[in-house]
Order: C-alpha cells, then structure tokens, then sequence
C-alpha cells in the first residue's frame, strides 16, 4: 500500500500495540496529518505517489543520513555501506572540543571492501562534523556524534524525597515554594535524614496568564527557568534597596504574607498568578538599584554563555508583556523572531528583554546555591531536576524555534484502560526530521542548560525518546498516531551531555512501553522508573522485592498519583468516583483497590516488613511500603514528600482542569492541614518514615 510504505519512510506508524497481542491500526486520516506535519503532501493518491517516489528517490541516492552516532568501538553501520573509493574526513567539534588526532594521518580514510573505521584511542566525544565524497560527484556534510557507552550512574544506593516545590512553603515563602525553601530542604534532607537526592518538579519558565496555566509540565520554555522561583530576599540588590524604595517593597511583602497566610491556614489555594504579580513588581525595584562591578561582570558572562537563545526568550517575554502570551496574535510580522518588525521591538523594548535576561540570571544563581546546600549537606546526587516533554504551543520556545515544531499537532498518549478515550496534551511535537538536520542542536543546547545544575535529570515520559503519539489539531485523542524519533541518536546526545554533566539520568517509563525500549535504555545506562503498585508478576501478583530491576527509581507514590495514605485507606477512588473518572461502578472499584492493596499488605507480612496486629496502623503500613521498597535491588528509593506527613491529596488528577486544584495544593499532614516547611522537618512522621529507611539493605545493584 504506497501510504504505509511513504509512512514508514517517514517514521509514520500505521498500526500499534496497546497490549500484547492486540494491534490497532491508525486511521488513514491520522497517517496523513502527521505526514503532513513533516512537510509531506498525502492527501490523495496521486500525490502519495509522487511522494513515495520522492522519498525513496532521495533516500537511495544520499550518502548519508544528516546525523550519524558512533559508539565506542562501534562505527556507524552507514559508513560500512559507503561506495568503493569515497573520502571521508571528521572536522573540528564545533561544540568547542577540538579533535587532537584525525582517524588516520592524512585525516581521513577511503571506503572499500574490508575497510573497518576506527577512532584512535583519545578520540574525543562531542558532535563532529563529518564528511563524504563519492567517485560520481555526490558530497555531503553531516553530524556525527561520538558518544560514550553509558550515561554515568548513580554512586551506590541512596534514597532521597521527591516535590513539587511549589507545594512547600515557608514562613518566608511568598505564597508557593521557592529556591530558598529548596536549599533549605535540601540542607535539612542531607544533613539530618541522609538522603542522597531531592528530585524536583521542572522549573521551566512559564507561560505568563490571567489566568496562568498552573502545570509545570506545560511551560513557555523549557531551557531557561521560571523566576517565580525566586526567593526576593536573597537577590543581592535587595540589601541596597533606597529608602524611597522600601517602603514600596515593604507593602509588597505584606500582601505576599497575605498569600502564604492564606495557603498554610488552608483557606486559600496557592494561586501562581498573584505570587508572579508581586515578585514582578520586587523585582522591577531591585533592578533599579545599580549592581556592583563584580555583579555586572558576572552578568555579562552569564549573557554572553547564553548567547541568541537568552536573547530571543527575553524578546519574546517583553513582547508577551505588550502584545499577550500567545504570539500566533501578535501584530505585524512580530510573529517571525526573524523579521524587520521583530528587529526594530527588540531595538525599542532593549531595556525590557535586558530585564528579562536579567531575572533568567537571577533564577539560575539561586539554582546553583540550591545545588550548592545539596551537595554541602553530603548528598552524593543532590538536585534531580526534571525535564518535560514538550513546551505550551503559545510559548518562547516554538516562538523562537517554529521550524523545529510540527504544525496543527499535539501529542498525547493512545486509548488505555486508564484514559480510554486517549490523551492529548495540548504539546507540540519537535520535528524528527528537523532535528536530525541539525545534528540535534536544540535537544543538546537544552540537555546543557539542565545538567548544568543538576546531580541527575529525570526525562518525563522517556519513551518520547523513540516515538510519541501525534493528535491533528481538532481531531479526539484516539486518532493519532504514532512518529518515531531517531533513538539511536537521541539516546547518544543524552548520554553525551550526562557524561560531561557527570550526572544520572532517571527515565520516567510508567504506561505504555514498546517491546524493546526499557533494555536499550538500561544498556546506556538511563534509569527506569518503578512504582510499587504497578510491580506485578504474570499474573497479577505483587512482585517479590528480589524479583525488581535493579537499574531503577522505586517509589509508592508520584505527582500523577495518589499519595500512600489515600491509597491504603481507599479514598483515592472515592475521589475519582466524585470527579466522575471511574470507568466501573464504584462498589466494584472500591472492592479490587482493596483487593490489590490487601495483597500487598499480605506481602509485606510474609516479608516480615509489617508487624503482626499494624494492620490498621497508617503509619505503620507506610513504613512497610518505604521498608519494602529499600529491601528491593533498586539503585534509587524515592519518597514522595507528602506520604512522610500522610497527606491524602494527589497534586495532579489527570483527566481534570478545574474540577480539582492540580498543582495548586500545598503539602498538608494526615488532618488535612497544610504544613509549613519548618512545621514539615519537625513532624514526627517525618522521622519515623525515615527510620524505615535505616532498614538493612539489599546489596548494591
């Protein structure tokens, strides 16, 4: 069938597995938008025709593909298939890492029957330009990227806490969490619990809004951070406020006290928007206090690191000061970073986008101090940062990057028996095709920017790293499809920018994962992740702690889940039967939770983990959760702040927007009352789910 076959020419799935022995196939019309996407005209059969000849065309008479990955003695398979007599030569790193040797003398080597190429010992890794000569006249340049076999690992076991920093207030906090509380979470974890880690939410920057779109899964940009994090009082400028000045700024600690009252009493939510307001207005005075020359030094460094992109996300936030979020709006060609109009705002807005280059400074020095406190309080990882896996369409990043994103489409996930009618998530999908003609320039430059304060980086949904699920605009969610990436590639970048970070990388692989994908993730060295109640055996039963992989972050709960608590008592379905997300009538919800939780509980007895009459312990039985998951191999045991407290709130129900306050809800104890940090470190629970952590453990994976 010529559309099939342009489609798997393109990477195009045309069929899929939901579960094993079941095939679906995509619908025509899905097939057909995501070729669209790629630049590839299949409306009719004519013209599915031409592109197929096209396509097939171009692919047999090219010599290379635009990226290639060689691996440590293990030459791109490509390069074997060269024709006889082509000249092949590796210029400079353009990342900046010279080569100090070429693959043989004269730089370079002649392809032929029997010639195996080989790096010299100290090649270096990086992305190298590479390049081809035929006999018949045909050349190209392409990328190849020289990368190490495995991303480097965690050092031994560890455990550690996993937040949504917005949901942890202080009494300092203006409203919602922010990099003062990290740091002084990440003291106190390190110093007085041992963990190793404290893994994050992203800390993207946002979309701006009125309102703002509360998930930090959908941000403006993923490479720069959001300095709604900010902790005002540790901005330097701040000390050198002028009198005329402060008592501005005075009035406007008040009402941020206001905020953080009405969120720790619980009769207020946590309301980004506001917080954003008065950190915008503190903000706007200290950047009228003139720095010291130490501080615009350090700035004009930063800036310069930084370089165009720094300048188009601080464009693109002034210009959304003016004209909206949303640039598909914007007047004039203000809509192309690229035009005459954008030229001349930039040239008019200077002051502004200097501003926001400015506040992007800010945020990454209180991250760096954040990461500073982890490692100081001894944790061998500290900052697990997260990354997410795709940006808002309205945003900075597919302003400034409009090539890279597929047009009129979003990804999502297929029908399942948790979303039956499938997944849009409202993200536009990077361009395979375009990233691979850039050797994958935007991925590395973003990997950069988060390793470079991280001691480990979890990629949200992983599994994007092979394919993700296409959804045409204005179609329902089931008729997607999927698109592969090139993961060989996209794995390799990963791998490279770990390395050179010296960082983990934890992969969030939970739902739906093709045959293959968790093996090559382990064989570069990305850790899973496992959530104890989705370990089951062949046929349904709790999986034994021997029986875990070892390459792993275990855990009980996560931000898309129900914390432990709610869980073992029943009430995340009494939630989901008020939110009218139940697929069964709630009686038998109820009765196969309790079911699967009583099993657990059967095993964690057997293990002798649960004290003979606890059963009606919460502590207890969250201590057994936590001691279960330490007497598993798993490299990594995570525990979700809230369930120390017994919070009973999930921060996100998925299939919601405002029918629950997702992301909105601060970290509370059993009784339902929010608790601030300093209440937080001092909660007894908080010490009795660490000693379940002190249990002996399994030896190192």
């Amino acid at each position: 069938m010529p559309l099939a076959r342009l489609a798997a020419l393109h990477g195009v799935a045309t069929s899929y597995s939901p579960a094993p022995g079941r095939t679906v196939e995509a619908s025509p019309r899905a097939v057909r938008a995501a070729l669209a996407a790629l630049g590839v005209d299949a409306g009719d059969a004519e013209r599915t025709a031409a592109a197929l000849a096209a396509r097939e065309a171009e692919l047999r008479t090219r010599l290379l593909p635009p990226t290639l990955v060689w691996w440590p003695d293990r030459p791109p398979r490509e390069l074997l298939g060269l024709p006889t007599g082509t000249r092949v030569r590796i210029a400079p790193d353009p990342d900046g890492h010279p080569v100090p040797v070429a693959p043989v003398g004269d730089g370079g080597w002649t392809a032929g029957p029997g010639v195996v190429p080989v790096l010299p010992e100290g090649f270096p890794h990086g992305v190298h330009a590479l390049t081809a000569a035929a006999p018949d006249g045909r050349a190209v340049r392409t990328h190849l990227v020289v990368a190490p076999e495995r991303a480097p690992a965690p050092a031994g076991r560890s455990h550690g806490l996993l937040v949504q920093l917005h949901s942890l207030l202080s009494r300092r906090s203006w409203g919602m969490g922010d990099l003062g509380d990290l740091a002084d979470l990440a003291d106190w974890a390190g110093t007085e619990l041992g963990a190793g880690f404290v893994q994050l939410n992203p800390l993207h920057a946002a979309v701006p809004g009125d309102p703002g779109d509360p998930s930090p899964y959908r941000p403006s940009s993923r490479r720069f951070p959001d300095p709604v994090h900010l902790r005002i009082e540790d901005v330097p400028e701040h000390a050198r406020l002028p009198a005329a000045a402060r008592a501005e700024f005075d009035a406007l600690t008040a009402r941020a006290a206001e905020l953080r009252h009405g969120v720790l009493d619980g009769t207020a939510l946590i309301d980004r928007d506001a917080v954003r307001a008065l950190k915008r207005q503190a903000l706007d005075l200290l950047a009228a206090v003139p720095p010291d020359p130490g501080r615009r030094v350090a700035y004009r460094e930063f800036t310069a690191r930084e370089g165009a992109a720094l300048d188009d996300y601080a464009t693109w936030c002034a210009l959304a000061e003016r004209h909206g979020p949303d640039w598909r709006t914007w007047p004039g060609g203000l809509t192309d970073p690229r035009s005459p109009e954008t030229d001349r705002a930039r040239a008019e807005l200077a002051a502004r986008i200097d501003h926001h280059r400015w506040l992007v400074w800010l945020t990454v020095g209180q991250l760096e101090d954040a990461g500073r406190a982890a490692r100081a309080a001894g944790m061998p990882i500290g900052l697990v940062h997260d990354l997410a896996v795709g940006v808002h369409p309205h945003g900075a990043d597919t302003w400034a990057g409009q090539d890279l994103y597929a047009a009129d489409t979003s990804i999502g996930a297929p029908p399942d028996d948790f979303a039956p009618q499938g997944q849009d998530w409202g993200l536009p999908p990077w361009r395979p095709d375009r990233l691979a003609a850039t050797g994958y320039a935007p991925y590395r430059a973003l990997l950069r920017a988060l390793f470079r304060h991280a001691g480990a980086l979890r990629i949200d949904h992983v599994m994007g790293l092979f394919r993700l699920w296409w959804v045409p605009a204005g179609g329902p969610a089931a008729e997607g499809a999927y698109v592969h990436y090139d993961a060989e590639a996209m794995l390799a970048v990963l791998v490279l920018e770990a390395d050179r970070a010296g960082a983990a990388v934890i992969g969030e692989d939970l739902g739906t994962v093709a045959d293959g994908v968790r093996e090559a993730l382990r064989a570069r060295g990305v850790l899973g992740t496992s959530v104890l109640w989705f370990e089951r055996g062949g046929t349904g039963e709790p999986l034994p702690p021997d029986a875990w992989r070892p390459d792993c972050l275990a855990t009980a709960a996560t931000h898309d889940l129900p914390p432990t608590a709610a869980r073992l008592a029943g009430t995340d379905v009494d939630l989901r039967d008020s939110l009218g997300l139940l697929g069964e009538p709630p009686d038998e919800a109820r009765a196969e939770a309790a079911r699967a939780t009583g099993a657990w509980l059967d095993l964690f007895a057997r293990c002798g983990l649960l004290a003979p009459g606890s059963a009606d312990d919460e502590v207890e039985r969250i201590g057994a959760v936590h001691r279960f998951l330490v007497r598993t191999p798993a490299r990594l045991v995570g525990v979700w702040l809230p369930d120390a407290v017994g919070d009973r709130r999930p921060q996100n129900v998925p299939g919601t927007r405002d029918e629950y306050p997702n992301w909105r809800l601060p970290v509370a104890g059993a009784d339902g009352r929010p608790l601030a940090l300093e209440d937080l470190v001092a909660a007894p629970r908080v010490r009795a789910l660490v000693e379940a952590l002190r249990w002996p453990v399994a030896p190192d994976g």
